[in-house]
């Protein structure tokens, strides 16, 4: 065993392999140590927040004490504690608004307590899913007698930050909507921005809106899941195209912003890449673009048309779905899926397409391509003396 001796102080220390690898292990679990300690802290401070927010509410701060209470009590917060931050007037607004968005839209109703641990590995039906351990689980909600809701810190706030909460509040239209863009984040591990840009994309209304024969061909787990991955509508506002641009053109600039593309699909794709060739009876065949997903356990086959929706399509698609099956599905791979991502399409003439089928697919359509500006210009001098000539003719 080869050993390196260092000199430390007035000590000769040998560092053989053993050493390396206890260091190594040493590294990994201070690190972990540091993101449970981050964790507890934001999950720590969250709470308090959300205490502080509700006993704004519940005290009725304004009206026992006078409009000017939060900027005294944040004058005096931050005089106790002058290192801490988000002491702010503004902050500690924004901590009762916290309050009462889930206080107002769970009103009578019910606030779901989610389980700190999300997803999990599970079989069923010889289905490998990423699945939640449970749903929402459903607890009673207690209003006081003004008919305010008495909530309890939900800890799966804690898996968050307090900036997305923020933007998740500001613009959630209901109480279901925060709470599939909390839970998305947890589950993806969504920056701020690129929640931002989830929300911006109206994911929630989009989510899982593609026309689909999942549940007919899928078992239940896997066609649950494989519906929520897809959208009826594509934001392609990222890509700038010319005005004649064909499938090529859109393939490659969507490859060229495939991080965009990513995130617009939704968490759990992988990219496999674009053009990928498959040999089917000796004759070359190249698919779209063709992704893995990691919740799903699968290929996805995509397609992209830069046109309306044509039933033909859909036999092509039939076709790479199958081929991919045969040739590249391994035994721990759930059935393949196709998405078709169209220019436009009409509900009738896709569920009339996939009679007969028994491959699993969807379509959509995408929209917001930014068209090229077309750049006028100016005719040369020798352009123009040409064209006198020919006047002159």
């Amino acid at each position: 065993m080869e050993e390196k001796t260092l000199i430390v102080g007035n000590h000769d220390v040998a560092c053989d392999e053993a050493y390396k690898v206890w260091l190594g292990e040493l590294r990994s679990s201070y690190r972990q140590a540091q993101i449970k300690a981050a964790v507890r802290t934001n999950s720590e401070r969250l709470a308090w927040y959300w205490k502080l927010g509700r006993d704004l509410v519940i005290r009725k701060a304004e009206e026992t004490w006078g409009t000017g209470i939060v900027e005294r009590l944040s004058l005096d917060l931050r005089h106790e504690f002058p290192d801490a931050k988000g002491l702010s007037a503004a902050n500690l607004w924004a901590m009762k608004r916290w309050y009462l968005f889930y206080a107002e839209k769970a009103g009578k109703e019910k606030l779901a307590q989610v389980a700190q641990e999300l997803y999990c590995i599970g079989n069923k039906d010889d289905i490998k899913l990423v699945r939640p351990v449970q749903e929402f689980v459903v607890q009673p909600v207690q209003v006081n007698d003004e008919g305010v809701a008495l909530l309890d810190f939900p800890p799966v706030f804690a898996a968050i930050s307090w900036g997305q909460h923020l933007d998740i509040t500001r613009r959630a239209k209901c109480f279901d909507e925060a709470l599939f863009y909390i839970k998305e984040t947890v589950a993806n591990a969504w920056s701020r921005t690129a929640l931002k840009r989830c929300i911006d994309g109206d994911l929630y209304a989009n989510k899982g809106g593609a026309i689909s024969n999942f549940s007919d061909l899928l078992p239940e787990p896997q066609a649950r899941l494989a519906q929520e991955i897809t959208k009826e509508n594509y934001d392609f506002g990222f890509v700038t195209l010319p005005a004649d641009y064909d499938e090529a053109a859109l393939e490659s600039r969507l490859e060229s912003h495939i991080s965009h593309f990513l995130l617009e699909l939704g968490g759990g794709f992988s990219y496999v890449g674009r053009q990928k060739e498959i040999i089917v009876d000796g004759i070359s065949r190249r698919i779209d673009m063709l992704f893995y997903h990691l919740r799903l356990h699968c290929y996805v086959v995509v397609e992209l048309k830069a046109v309306r929706f044509k039933p033909e399509f859909t036999g092509k698609l039939n076709f790479y779905v199958n081929a991919v099956d045969d040739l590249l599905r391994t035994e721990g791979d759930n059935p393949t899926i196709g998405l078709l991502i169209c220019s436009d399409m009409r509900q009738t003439e896709v569920k009339y397409s996939f009679t007969g089928l028994t491959t699993p697919m969807g379509v959509a359509k995408y929209s917001n391509v930014k068209i090229e500006e077309i750049m006028q210009q100016l005719p040369s001098e020798q352009m123009l003396q040409e064209h006198m000539k020919e006047l002159e003719l």
